[in-house]
């Protein structure tokens, strides 16, 4: 499947080193691939076929002869693509990129992927700014599948996203791979990016949040739950979100400050995984596929995006804002089959003015309640960017 993220990295890779991030089997390795076969024939480049095969090259940082080639910058000469996997794995690779860019040939393409650390060196104050555009990859949403309809949302919404579950053959392989996904996270992922002492407190705490999706969190309940400090449970979430897991999605406020004080709810990245009714899953699923909006917003347009939501002291809630330049620009309400105005989005709309939107899977015509929208779910997700 052609994702839709294809040509913007082809366009950026002219420009700056790409550094492409996101879950684990999420598609990385693979857009790469069809990044790599897209480059210039033999013939375009009037080339010999043997010339040709040498233009890209793949080197993953796991697989031992690669790892030799990447410390060595042994490639040939006249590649015109380096796709590099796994580097963060190597020590010192923020030093060893900084160094290849700024000693490259100009015709070398350099693509990096990676997950959880290529992500959060950002955080940490690099040398590499200026020298690179970021990418997130996300698993597959309804403004990605083609031709998307309301059965490309019931399978997203019982399959989750991720390529291989979505196109698997029966809904039990689907199952299969993701039991494997979530028992691969926890004993390999979690393990090499922190130290946990308790590995089943660990456990405990992702199958708590599969059935708390949506809900205020609480790090103090959770705790009590587990058996376990709040700040190791904070500390545990921290870890999710940084191996692309969950993510979580603050209450709007223009002091962030106060923003932060307050209980966020939380996402899985993968629909599949949350144990819950189908509005619950639906609700998720709409999650996804703002967050991957504004991602793309923030990526390819550089204008700085939060997705929020806007909840008060009286109980009052809206869902999802979507922030762009710290400014909300939309707010949406999700329902499995509400026809009926929500009256919080009704009263946010009157006291802020913000655009509304209903979105509602079930809905026989889609129409406007004063300046209030009610949209088909499957209509507003396939016209967003990403």
């Amino acid at each position: 499947m052609l994702r839709a993220q294809q040509a913007l990295l082809e366009r950026d890779l002219h420009k700056k080193m790409v550094l492409l991030t996101g879950p684990r089997q999420v598609g990385k390795t693979h857009l790469a691939m069809a990044i790599a076969a897209d480059q210039p024939s033999a013939a375009a480049s009037g080339k010999d076929a043997s010339s040709a095969r040498q233009q890209t090259v793949y080197l993953n940082y796991d697989n031992f002869e690669d790892r030799a080639i990447i410390t060595k910058m042994a490639w040939l000469p006249d590649t015109s693509l380096l796709v590099l996997d796994e580097l963060h794995k190597m020590p010192g690779w923020k030093n060893y990129l900084k160094g290849l860019y700024d000693t490259k040939p100009v015709s070398l393409q350099i693509l990096v992927t990676g997950s959880a650390r290529l992500e959060t060196f950002r955080h940490s104050g690099d040398s590499l700014a200026g020298r690179f555009f970021r990418h997130r990859l996300h698993p597959l949403s309804m403004a990605e599948i083609p031709a998307a309809d309301g059965r490309v949302l019931d399978r997203l919404m019982e399959r989750g996203g991720f390529p291989e579950p979505y196109l698997a053959d029966s809904l039990d392989d689907a199952n299969r791979w993701r039991l494997h996904y979530v028992d691969g996270l926890i004993r390999t992922d979690i393990l090499d990016f922190e130290k946990v002492h308790d590995f089943k407190a660990m456990q405990t705490t992702l199958q708590l949040l599969r059935r708390r999706v949506g809900s205020p969190l609480s790090f103090s309940s959770l705790a009590r739950d587990v058996g376990c400090a709040p700040n190791t449970i904070k500390r545990y979430v921290e870890v999710l979100e940084a191996l692309f897991i969950v993510f979580r999605v603050t209450p709007f406020h223009r002091n962030i400050a106060r923003s932060l004080l307050k209980e966020p709810k939380l996402y899985f990245y993968d629909t599949g995984m949350v144990l819950g009714d189908d509005g619950i899953r639906f609700e998720n699923l709409v999650a996804t596929a703002l967050l991957k909006h504004l991602h793309a917003v923030e990526d390819t347009k550089g204008i700085a995006t939060s997705l929020c939501v806007l909840r008060t002291k009286e109980k009052r809630e809206v869902d999802f804002v979507l922030v762009e330049d710290e400014v909300p620009v939309s707010m949406i309400e999700v329902k499995l089959s509400d026809s009926e105005v929500s009256a919080s989005l009704r009263y946010f709309h009157q006291r802020y003015g913000i655009p509304a939107i209903q979105l509602v899977k079930n809905l026989r015509q889609e129409r406007l309640e004063g300046e209030i929208a009610l949209r088909r779910a499957e209509s507003f997700l396939t016209g967003l960017i990403a």
